[in-house]
């Protein structure tokens, strides 16, 4: 397991964030009619949680999930917004980009390895 030690944490954290966006955002594909769409969001959440779990190795728990939680939402909702129609509006903008902000001073401050 020492191959885990040579891996960045924040970059295994960032796509594990990027596949969860994939598997979220995917769950309105999932049904029995769809099943390549539907192995598609299994096949994301497993590589979203493999990578997580990577980087928790070496990153807190706690931030590692807050972080990997928020690009996950943020990037939910934005997909929702310009794939599924959802509402833009400026108080949304606002709270998306609290949380980007959330996720950045959690980088910034969670005395762990860069």
């Amino acid at each position: 397991m020492s191959w885990l030690m040579s891996i960045n944490p924040w970059a295994t954290l960032v796509v594990a964030g990027l596949l969860e966006v994939l598997w979220a955002s995917g769950l309105k594909t999932v049904s029995l009619q769809r099943p390549l769409a539907s192995l598609g969001v299994l096949l994301a959440l497993t590589g979203s949680m493999v990578l997580l779990w990577i980087a928790t190795q070496r990153l807190p728990i706690g931030t590692a999930y807050a972080v990997w939680t928020g690009i996950g939402a943020v990037g939910a909702a934005l997909v929702g917004m310009a794939v599924y129609q959802e509402p833009a509006t400026a108080v949304r903008m606002v709270c998306i980009l609290l949380i980007v902000a959330g996720i950045v001073g959690l980088k910034l401050f969670s005395g762990a390895p860069a």
